[in-house]
């Protein structure tokens, strides 16, 4: 696929696969001869995977260390999974924080950060 197909079927700018390419987010994209990036499947694998885990509220930094663990091989299993699970509940403790301000909001009328965001 194209740079151009894969922004359209995952919803991201051109810029941002070069970026997660660049900052090693996702592993270099295979090329044509002419140095044309042509993501194969085992890229649009990464590129979801990126893409998710940005869904998912994981910084940028994250990513480049999960990458960064799985290019040391099988060892780092139990590393990345400890990544993970750091990062989904730190998201899940932002989003509870703002679920509860939000509950709060509806008993009161009004909408108020305790916290910085």
């Amino acid at each position: 696929m194209t740079i151009k197909e894969v922004s359209e079927k995952y919803g991201i700018s051109q810029d941002t696969l070069r970026y997660y390419e660049r900052v090693n987010v996702i592993p270099k994209v295979t090329r044509t001869s002419g140095g044309i990036r042509d993501y194969q499947e085992e890229d649009l694998r990464w590129v979801e995977l990126a893409v998710c885990m940005r869904n998912a509220g994981l910084p940028i930094e994250s990513l480049i260390e999960y990458q960064r663990l799985f290019r040391a091989g099988d060892s780092t299993i139990p590393a990345r999974l400890e990544l993970l699970n750091e990062q989904i509940e730190e998201t899940m403790d932002r989003l509870s924080y703002k679920i509860s301000r939000y509950e709060e909001a509806v008993k009161t009328g009004k909408l108020v950060w305790t916290k910085e965001e």
